[in-house]
């Protein structure tokens, strides 16, 4: 990620869940300003300790910017926490 903002916002994803080496797969979100994202592909997915919590991070892309979002396991939320332009 190039040129990258830190954010810690609350959006609502649309995922699929379901069995296989990628149990979760998350399709689009909307932001708090209410603009859509449709992800196109996924890079990187990871779980994460943060503290007693499991947090999946998943670095996406629409193909104009890349993102990643965080899922927590326990409270079940998800998160926007960075943003940077889409490097060609």
């Amino acid at each position: 990620m190039n040129d990258e903002l830190f954010l810690n916002e609350r959006i609502k994803v649309l995922a699929v869940f379901g069995g296989g080496l990628n149990p979760c797969r998350p399709l689009r979100f909307r932001r708090i300003n209410g603009r859509e994202v449709d992800i196109t592909e996924i890079g990187l997915r990871h779980p994460n300790m943060k503290g007693k919590r499991m947090v999946h991070i998943f670095d996406v892309t629409d193909g104009q910017a890349d993102y990643r979002l965080e899922f927590d396991a326990q409270q079940l939320t998800w998160h926007l926490t960075r943003e940077a332009d889409h490097e060609i």
